[in-house]
């Protein structure tokens, strides 16, 4: 098996190194219909290493393989975009997400060749024992292997920690505490995250979204709780209401006499100039997005809650709170219409 990788920023946390990730071109792909052009994606990523981000991830919204109908298809290849933001980065490594029932092993082997460093695979937080297989294969092709537990505030932190371990022993180099939802409350990021550090001999991660505009306080917590590496995405762009924006993170953290290596300038200009034109929909906690973090509802489901709103004449506001009833999760959008149809059916007497 491989090393743990180098994944020192130049800039610290105290005596600690801090890995800074971006997700703008993954999990911003949620915002826009999964609709970026590789030319914009390049543009976007070059801005990322002038800043001396860490790593830049890159992969369809919902990971590698996850061109589809339920999920989305993109405008162009994971290729065309993999390959043309390897040929503009000098400093940052690459990443993928890969959710395993979505993407597969040999999809990891094809983003290993095209220049992928690190693959990140997400699972429910309940079903670590699904990923091993894409662990170890993750190991064996020599990639730097981080592991998402999803939806992070749907199960005690016992659990959470049991689970974290089980990727811990199938070989992660980090497990990260994921928040989906954007449900965790302060305390709540602060315990679930110590309690991996205290329980895990490899690095613990964060990942969040701001659907209750947490996403910057969340992430400082997660860091002073220990966290070795957390996400961010230019402008917030993102799922829901978005990621904690890097450029305000990076902000923050300069404040607070945190180096993390990262250069303001660039990622502020990215943000204004890159990526905010880019947003049809504007990734901001509004109502919808609101209700996604308050309701405990995977944040991808926002723009699949929004069209059956549309399309069936029911509340999209009762539509989350209802998928938030019902736990469902991430690969269950197919679900979003059936709760749409039958709501409407409730409002029209029960005659769908």
């Amino acid at each position: 098996m491989s090393t743990t990788p180098d994944t020192s920023t130049g800039g610290d946390t105290g005596d600690r190194r801090l890995l800074l990730q971006d997700c703008t071109l993954r999990d911003g792909m949620h915002a826009i219909g999964h609709q970026y052009s590789a030319a914009q994606m390049a543009a976007i990523a070059q801005r990322l290493d002038e800043a001396r981000i860490d790593l830049i991830e890159v992969s369809h919204g919902d990971g590698l393989g996850g061109n589809s109908f339920i999920y989305g298809f993109s405008r162009e290849t994971e290729e065309a975009y993999i390959t043309a933001v390897r040929e503009v980065v000098r400093h940052a490594r690459l990443a993928a997400l890969l959710l395993p029932g979505i993407g597969t092993i040999e999809d990891m082997r094809r983003a290993r060749g095209l220049g992928v460093d690190t693959i990140r695979i997400a699972t429910h937080c309940t079903e670590a024992d699904v990923s091993r297989q894409h662990v170890e294969a993750g190991r064996e092709l020599g990639m730097d292997v981080a592991c998402f537990l999803m939806m992070a505030h749907s199960v005690s932190t016992a659990t959470l920690v049991e689970e974290a371990r089980k990727m811990e022993s199938y070989g992660a180099h980090c497990v990260y505490v994921t928040d989906s939802a954007g449900a965790l409350l302060m305390h709540e990021t602060t315990e679930r995250v110590r309690a991996l550090k205290d329980a895990l001999g490899c690095e613990v991660g964060f990942h969040n979204h701001n659907n209750l505009g947490l996403g910057v306080a969340n992430t400082v917590l997660a860091i002073e709780a220990g966290a070795d590496r957390v996400d961010g995405s230019l402008a917030g762009m993102g799922a829901g209401a978005g990621n904690c924006p890097l450029e305000v993170l990076v902000a923050v953290l300069d404040r607070m006499g945190r180096g993390t290596g990262a250069q303001l300038y660039p990622l502020i200009d990215a943000a204004d100039q890159l990526v905010r034109p880019l947003q049809e929909r504007p990734v901001q906690t509004d109502g919808n997005a609101l209700m996604l973090g308050y309701a405990g509802v995977y944040s991808s489901f926002l723009l699949h809650a929004e069209k059956a709103s549309r399309q069936f004449g029911v509340d999209a506001r009762d539509i989350l709170q209802e998928l938030g009833r019902r736990r469902m999760v991430g690969g269950q959008e197919d679900m979003i219409v059936d709760v749409a149809l039958e709501l409407a059916g409730r409002d029209n007497g029960g005659d769908a």
